[in-house]
């Protein structure tokens, strides 16, 4: 019998916002997701897996990019915040019935 493929996995609305955060602060900084890798010390491609959402990075690395980004912790969570804020939003006004 052929395997199934897994199903996919949901990513967390948390997840995803704090990646829609590093994605902004990333292209506000004019960094490619090499770039910022190289100066947080971390591998691109892990940076990428964290603007997807798919990974929830410790604080260790998010530290590690607040430093790559130049910027404090804060402002990362800042925007992650807002950024949940308006998938919240976004999520309800789906919900709505339209006329």
């Amino acid at each position: 019998m052929p395997e199934r493929p897994a199903p996919p996995k949901k990513r967390s609305r948390a997840y995803v916002a704090l990646g829609r955060a590093v994605r902004e602060l990333r292209a506000r900084r004019g960094f490619s997701q090499e770039g910022l890798g190289f100066r947080s010390g971390l591998h691109r491609n892990y940076v990428g897996a964290i603007e997807r959402g798919e990974i929830n990075p410790t604080f260790r690395i998010l530290i590690a990019l607040a430093h790559g980004l130049h910027l404090p912790l804060s402002e990362i969570v800042s925007v992650t915040e807002r950024h949940a804020k308006e998938m919240r939003a976004q999520a309800r006004d789906e919900t709505l019935p339209h006329d």
